[in-house]
């Protein structure tokens, strides 16, 4: 059985920073590339970020370039997501995905 925990989220005024994770297990975590996706309010679903199988090539939305940054342990079978200077509209929920699959997400509120 697939999961795709995340977490991480919560409330932060603009400018501030989060730490996602994504805990997986029932794939083969470092045989694969890994997704982070959000919701947010009046845009639907929005692909944040890709990160390779080896973790040494990664891509941004346009939105987020510059201040999100993916990473993942392989050890460990678990994704990141460093968000910097976070604003408004980068609040959502954040999922990460495997294989068109989303988890359970997590919320990402900024506000003042």
């Amino acid at each position: 059985d697939v999961q795709l925990q995340a977490s991480g989220g919560g409330l932060v005024q603009p400018g501030g920073s989060l730490r996602l994770s994504c805990v997986t297990s029932g794939f083969i975590f470092p045989n694969y590339a890994m997704h982070w996706n959000r919701q947010t309010p009046g845009k639907g679903l929005e692909e944040v970020s890709y990160i390779n199988a080896w973790g040494d090539s990664t891509s941004y939305a346009d939105s987020v370039k510059g201040r999100f940054t993916a990473t993942r342990d392989n050890r460990k079978n678990t994704l990141y997501l460093q968000m910097d200077n976070l604003q408004p509209e980068d609040t959502g929920m954040y999922y990460c995905s495997w294989a068109g699959r989303r988890g359970q997400g997590t919320q990402v509120t900024v506000s003042s």
